[in-house]
């Protein structure tokens, strides 16, 4: 086994290693056996109008005097991205919670609305400047029928709902934190791809994941830089320095109570985003080589400066993501280092990333800038083409990377083992 640096890259560059988008073609074999977890038992297939109270209660703290109604948000397929079950589900499980919501007014005092965009065809693209609502017994199931709802100019409805829940097939996490930011007279929680199997990470006890995230926060703040080094199944090891100068960490618990702010639901990570060299001569550090599976196919990319900056290995995933990288070199970019903790409360994979990337170390190509980095929509081709994808590190999901280290590289030089064999071993007790 080759020996890792885990200072940092050394004169003349080094060996890298990442691993693992998930597609559509890989979901089906990301459904392990779950064990019952303490946390989990006695749970219902769906949220009662009760238990979404209690969770609206926790995750947004809604105040009297300051907010003005809860928005659901759902987008719709049309002839260039078709229906699927999951996603047809997802829109039927939304309605009816509306519903129920909006009915149970003798449990809250809040206006609750269903609201429908077209899908914008990619994770974490642009929204459209406008929304439909969708009241009625019937969502609508395809793009064109909007043309009957009542359109509502985008920026009227963030003044006019404060809390939000999108839960749409392509993530909205990126812009609604950039408008989120920018008007600072709402907040969202984000739930892309959400199924029915995630409903027992809603039921976590959120108080605890958010010292837990805050802790690895605090790490990560005053961390350099990060190594990490990817154990193969074949016995190989390979590593990927990331540089962490120069950037504030994020906690994500869960816990949405002040305006200007967006997350995911369910949650439970920290991220930062590594370096992307934007001071003047001052490049970033980032370096390695990162092995992404698709399906069995190990593409390997070689990163220079926090960039995939060209695919080594040969075959057809190989070829797809170096064409990828020659339209879109955007889409290279190393965009965040996350660090989930869900795995420690029983949750299993489903085979979606907003849950999946819960479970552990997690890192992202793309658009960085709704999570504070500088590659944003303008640096890809077009709007429409900025994305922000995760590869996770969990073995179920990664089997030909069974396990991964990681360890922070502090000011000085002095090393912190933050995750050994893909568990964490620092202690969260007392944090």
């Amino acid at each position: 086994m080759p020996a890792i640096n885990l200072r940092g890259p050394p004169p003349g560059g080094r060996q890298g290693v990442l691993a693992a988008v998930l597609t559509p073609s890989h979901i089906g074999f990301l459904r392990p056996s779950r064990a019952v977890h303490p946390f989990q038992r006695g749970l219902m297939p769906a949220l009662t109008p009760a238990q979404w109270v209690s969770l609206i209660r926790t995750v947004f703290a809604p105040a009297e005097g300051r907010d003005r109604g809860i928005a659901f948000l759902m987008d719709l397929p049309d002839d260039r991205v078709g229906d699927s079950p999951p996603w047809a589900e997802r829109r039927k499980l939304v309605a009816q919670w509306v519903r129920d919501l909006a009915a149970a007014r003798e449990l809250h005092p809040w206006e609750v609305v269903l609201l429908a965009i077209p899908n914008v065809g990619v994770n974490n693209g642009e929204l459209p400047g406008q929304v439909y609502l969708c009241p009625g017994e019937r969502p609508p199931a395809h793009a064109r029928d909007l043309e009957s709802r009542q359109a509502l100019p985008l920026e009227e409805a963030f003044s006019r709902w404060s809390i939000w829940l999108a839960l749409t097939e392509f993530s909205a996490t990126a812009p609604l934190k950039v408008a989120a930011r920018r008007r600072g007279d709402f907040r969202a929680a984000t739930m892309p791809g959400f199924s029915t199997d995630m409903i027992p990470a809603l039921r976590l006890p959120y108080d605890e994941i958010h010292r837990r995230v805050v802790r690895l926060k605090e790490l990560l703040d005053e961390a350099e830089g990060a190594s990490i080094a990817f154990h193969f199944s074949s016995g190989a090891c390979e590593g990927l320095f990331l540089d962490l100068r120069f950037r504030t960490a994020h906690a994500s618990s869960g816990l949405l109570h002040e305006n200007g702010s967006a997350g995911n639901l369910p949650s439970g990570e920290s991220y930062i985003v590594p370096y992307e060299g934007e001071r003047p001569g001052e490049p970033s550090r980032s370096e390695g080589i990162l092995p992404v599976e698709f399906a069995g196919e190990i593409v390997r990319y070689r990163i220079e400066e926090n960039r995939a900056v060209e695919v080594l290995s040969q075959g057809p995933a190989s070829d797809e993501e170096a064409r990828r990288l020659r339209e879109e070199p955007a889409y290279g970019n190393l965009a965040e280092l996350g660090l989930g903790v869900l795995d420690a409360f029983g949750i299993q994979p489903v085979g979606r990333t907003l849950l999946d990337e819960k479970l552990g170390l997690h890192i992202a190509f793309g658009r960085s800038d709704h999570f504070g980095g500088v590659v944003g929509p303008g640096q890809f081709s077009t709007p429409a083409a900025a994305l922000h994808i995760d590869r996770v590190y969990v073995p179920s999901l990664q089997p030909s990377i069974p396990r991964v280290d990681c360890t922070l590289v502090m000011p000085g030089g002095r090393e912190i083992p933050l995750i050994r064999d893909s568990r964490y071993v620092i202690s969260f007790e007392g944090s």
